[in-house]
């Protein structure tokens, strides 16, 4: 393990370097995550200078393996908690546990990680005269009354249940946006992201879609909990990306929130009859109560996306099932190889 001496020695010398470049410098939070390693690729692609900061918590290495010899590509191994001084055009800040089972293993860390993680990053913007996007989630809307979900809904929102401190830390963070945009003039851009899935989720990450693909592979019987007529709707990774990229790249007067997800609603037993279909698996479908303060309807409303971003999602559920069943086919058979190595 690294001294703090050590690693300011070497942030020193990654802003020396970085300052000498003419591409923009971007820092990516949470890099080593889902979303922030397809973030840092396609920032790559386009001839920037990236940061991966993460704490590894939920973020694995492996994601961001491939990247390490590229000469544009940085990784710190850091909690946004703690402040950071880098020199940076702009941050997207996607640090933070987004699965249930991740963010209620330590509700007051997540809660950190929102609020005072999204105020040290903001501070850096506003010294580093920064472009910030803040991935917010479609769960500020809560357990919503209103469908599909509009920008300007306000959300029905348990502040003491245990999704609270995700759902309230995201609504917080946003606040803190607005107010370093209307005080310090800080550029803020607010992504509020529906449920979105596809290679690099975790096997254990506990969203469904991950849960029914791993269980169906491996000839589980897969839950759902309620009786499955609850609905989301289903954004693949790369448009998410994609959305980001025209968020970020958006005139400063657009600050959002703004909605990023796929229109198009699915219920739960039909996803993981889906998921059946297209593994062949022999999987039962069992049924289980549905937990405290789970939405019954999650759908967004991407008028606005599409008026001022041209943005919207191109991806099918099928198409977008199918890469997914791969990665996690190639994921568990290279686990099974290695037991077989160890037995």
């Amino acid at each position: 393990m690294r001294c703090p001496h050590e690693v300011l020695i070497a942030i020193r010398g990654l802003n020396t370097m970085l300052a000498n470049l003419g591409s923009k410098r971007i820092l990516v939070t949470g890099g080593a995550g889902f979303l922030g390693s397809h973030l840092c690729e396609a920032l790559l692609r386009s001839g920037h200078h990236v940061i991966c900061l993460d704490n590894l918590s939920t973020g694995l290495r492996r994601n961001i393996e491939h990247l390490t010899d590229t000469e544009h590509f940085s990784f710190i191994k850091h909690d946004i908690v703690t402040p950071i001084a880098l020199e940076v055009d702009q941050i997207f800040n996607l640090a933070c546990p987004a699965s249930p089972p991740h963010y209620q293993a330590d509700p007051i860390h997540t809660t950190k990680t929102s609020v005072l993680g999204s105020l040290n990053l903001l501070e850096l913007a506003r010294r580093r005269n920064a472009r910030f996007l803040q991935a917010s989630t479609s769960e500020v809307y809560g357990d919503p009354n209103v469908h599909p979900q509009v920008e300007g809904y306000w959300g029905n929102v348990n502040p003491f249940g245990p999704r609270a401190c995700y759902d309230e830390g995201k609504r917080c963070a946003e606040t803190l946006c607005f107010d370093y945009h209307q005080r310090h003039g800080v550029e803020v851009k607010i992504a509020r992201i529906f449920n979105t899935y596809g290679p690099r989720m975790r096997p254990d990450d506990g969203r469904v879609v991950s849960n029914f693909i791993v269980q169906a592979l491996k000839g589980d019987d897969i839950t759902i909990y309620g009786d499955g007529s609850q609905t989301r709707s289903f954004c693949f990774v790369d448009d998410l990306i994609d959305g980001f990229l025209c968020l970020m790249a958006s005139p400063a007067s657009f600050t959002g929130p703004v909605n990023l997800g796929n229109p198009c609603e699915f219920a739960i037993g039909e996803l993981a009859e889906q998921v059946i279909e297209l593994t062949g698996s022999r999987s039962r479908i069992v049924n289980h109560p549905l937990p405290t303060d789970d939405p019954r309807q999650r759908c967004p409303n991407i008028s606005l996306a599409m008026r001022e971003l041209g943005w919207q999602p191109r991806v099918t559920l099928f198409e977008g099932l199918g890469r997914t069943i791969r990665h996690f086919d190639g994921l568990l058979a290279n686990a099974a190889s290695k037991l077989v190595e160890v037995a």
